[in-house]
Order: structure tokens, then sequence, then C-alpha cells
């Protein structure tokens, strides 16, 4: 069931080691894979009374800044969205659930069945500090497993991982049985977890999976945006 190596994946260089090394490699700065970007665009937040997506921080959409970021690591951009109007103009390719009123489940089934790319790497709108690095980390594991997933003890981040289109009949089964528990297919599968070391070598405080629920995590958002912004150094300086 596993997917093998082909000429679908085309990184530059060489692989990594388990940690980071090798990043600070001017080269991999502009690696891109091919590889399938997912984002989920839930739609409106009853605790927020608006679309996540939407939500502005420093003056700009999250899903802009969400599909910048994932433009970086990956070929093409998918946005899984029911309201496919709203998200008209953005760089982006536009699917619709295949499975409506599955939850993540389904827009995951559905932004990988749309995919390109025989991996996709799958995030929500909400997800504001993606770390581009990590993202590249993940892309450069995911020719020898299908899926690739961040785990912090036992939590792990279903919704900043990559699949395998491998994946995609075990989940249909389990939308059909209306199991939405993500989880529940991945011992069917070889997973890579990415541990607490990896993660901190390019994510140390682990913002990669801080998400957007109501206003007290909008307002964080921005104080965490402030706080970066005034810690890079100006032109001047």
């Amino acid at each position: 069931m596993a997917a093998g190596k082909g000429d679908w994946y085309t990184p530059l260089g060489g692989r990594y080691g388990s940690r980071a090394a090798g990043l600070t490699d001017a080269v991999s700065d502009r690696k891109r894979y091919a590889i399938s970007g997912v984002i989920l665009a839930g739609g409106r937040s009853t605790r927020l009374g608006r679309d996540k997506a939407f939500l502005q921080l420093n003056g700009r959409p999250l899903i802009e800044r969400i599909v910048a970021t994932t433009a970086q690591v990956t070929e093409e951009v998918i946005i899984v969205t029911n309201d496919i109007e709203a998200y008209e103009g953005l760089n982006a390719r536009l699917v619709t659930d295949f499975y409506p009123g599955k939850g993540a489940l389904g827009g995951i089934f559905s932004g990988l069945r749309a995919a390109s790319g025989q991996h996709a790497l799958v995030v929500a709108c909400d997800m504001p500090f993606l770390n581009v690095s990590l993202l590249r980390y993940m892309a450069e594991l995911s020719p020898d497993y299908d899926i690739v997933i961040p785990r912090l003890g036992k939590l792990t981040e279903p919704l900043h991982a990559i699949y395998s289109q491998v994946c995609l009949p075990a989940i249909e089964n389990q939308l059909n049985r209306e199991n939405l528990r993500i989880a529940s297919f991945f011992t069917e599968f070889r997973v890579r977890y990415v541990g607490r070391e990896e993660i901190e070598d390019f994510d140390p405080d682990h913002l990669s999976f801080f998400n957007i629920n109501n206003q007290s995590d909008l307002a964080r958002a921005r104080e965490i945006w402030h706080r970066q912004e005034s810690q890079v150094p100006s032109r001047e300086s």
C-alpha cells in the first residue's frame, strides 16, 4: 500500500539528517517540493462570528498569509471550501468538499483527492505562524512514508501533516462509517512522527501549531506578530 519514491519528488540538494543540519545552506531557502499544499477553510466560526480565514493580521487576511507560506514549499496550493466565491482571486485552486459535513477528515480527503502530487501537505486556514523550514523538513521526509506528522508528547498535529494518496481508500472507508477521528487510519500506514527535538530545531516555541479559535487567540496572535516584527532588524541598523 505504501508509496515509493518516484519522479514526482524533486528536491534540490541532499537529504537532511534527523535534525536541522543543512538548512543554513542558501539553496534550502529556495526549495520547493513536488507535493501539493492543501488548506482547509472551514467557513464561519461561531465563536468569532466570521470566517476565520479572513481575519486580519497586520492588515492582511490570514488566508493570504497561509497561501503565501504554503506556496514556498509546494508546487500547487489547493483550498478546500464550500464558499468558492469568497476565495476567488487567491493564488490557489479551489475545491469543494467531496463529502460535505464530514469535518476536518472530509476536508483532508477532498484536498488529497484533488492533489496533483502523490503527497499533500495539509494545514488549517487559521494557523498564522507556519514555519517554512519545518514544513520543508517534513517534505524532505515524505517520500519514505505515507504520513509525516508532528508529535509533542502524546499529542499529534493532524492539520499540520503530510499525507500520501495511498491513504485515500482508508479515509473514505472511515467517512462512510461516520468515524471522523483523523488518527484512526494511521495504523494501516507508514507513519513518520516528527518529534519534539526535531520541531524545536526550527520552531522552539511551537508557534507552527498555534491556531485562532476565539477573540483571545486573535489578540494573542497580534501580540506575537508585533513582537516578532519588533525583533526584525531595521534596514538602517
